[in-house]
């Protein structure tokens, strides 16, 4: 998509007026509805899909709209797509990686020092071939698999690393679980919530990565990791269940010593 002329511009100030805020539902993410999502949310065919795509990805529900990513002015129809107030439209092939990597930094850098982004503009693939442009999936192995991967080479590869991934996949997700388990019950879990977000980000920048031996040898080192968080974790369950055991003693305790009482009091009251 081209920066549009001024006339499209008045249009999109024209579909603001008419499309009224009323007419519409709240935008995914409980986030207030934009000039952008009130006219081409209302449009059918090609200049609807992308709010239509939108709605159900991970970007919508985590309250980013389209003006998160293509800037402009989300409230004033007028100067909605002003490249003066910010508004880019969509990058060229080359540009992708730049224009996601405004916020994945991180992934971005993985990335461009793979495999995959050595044939940036080469025939290689960008952030949008693998999770799309607009209907933005939550990055999960189920990302890498046969059908997507084999567009492009075989899936050998890509299910060597994926395989490679599985088991810090599964401690990550057993690890967050404890995690809110713990803060449920009141306890401080915020140094081992810090630490797994940042084993969480080391890991979600391996999917970007097309070294087999460096997929194994960081995803070794995270397991590691992971499991001075679990063991700890452990010692707090064990601590936990000493000290509701050492409470059932004292209750049991107060209990028995409450009957013997009552039997005391019987045995002089007869």
């Amino acid at each position: 998509m081209r920066l549009l002329p001024a006339f499209c511009s008045s249009a999109l100030a024209w579909c603001a007026l008419f499309f009224v805020p009323a007419f519409f539902p709240t935008a995914a993410g409980g986030q207030e509805q934009t000039v952008c999502i009130q006219c081409h949310g209302a449009q059918p065919g090609k200049n609807g899909l992308p709010v239509k795509e939108w709605r159900g990805s991970i970007h919508a529900a985590n309250g980013i709209s389209c003006h998160g990513c293509h800037g402009g002015d989300p409230k004033d129809a007028a100067n909605a797509m002003s490249p003066e107030r910010g508004f880019v439209g969509v990058p060229a092939e080359t540009g992708i990686p730049a224009f996601c990597g405004r916020c994945h930094v991180g992934i971005m850098n993985e990335y461009l020092k793979s495999a995959h982004g050595q044939a940036l503009g080469q025939g290689g693939p960008t952030c949008v071939t693998c999770h799309g442009s607009h209907h933005v999936l939550k990055a999960t192995l189920d990302l890498i698999n046969e059908k997507n991967c084999s567009r492009c080479h075989t899936y050998d590869r890509a299910a060597a690393i994926k395989d490679a991934m599985v088991l810090t996949e599964g401690h990550i997700s057993a690890i967050e679980g404890k995690l809110e388990r713990f803060r449920s019950e009141g306890v401080d879990t915020e140094a081992r919530e810090k630490s797994l977000f940042d084993l969480r980000n080391r890991y979600r920048r391996l999917f970007h990565d097309v070294d087999i031996a460096r997929v194994k040898q960081e995803s070794g080192l995270i397991q590691r990791e992971l499991g001075v968080i679990d063991q700890g974790l452990l010692l707090l369950d064990e601590r936990d269940q000493r000290r509701r055991i050492a409470g059932a003693v004292v209750v049991g305790g107060l209990l028995v010593a409450a009957l013997l009482a009552y039997l005391l009091k019987k045995t002089f009251e007869s």
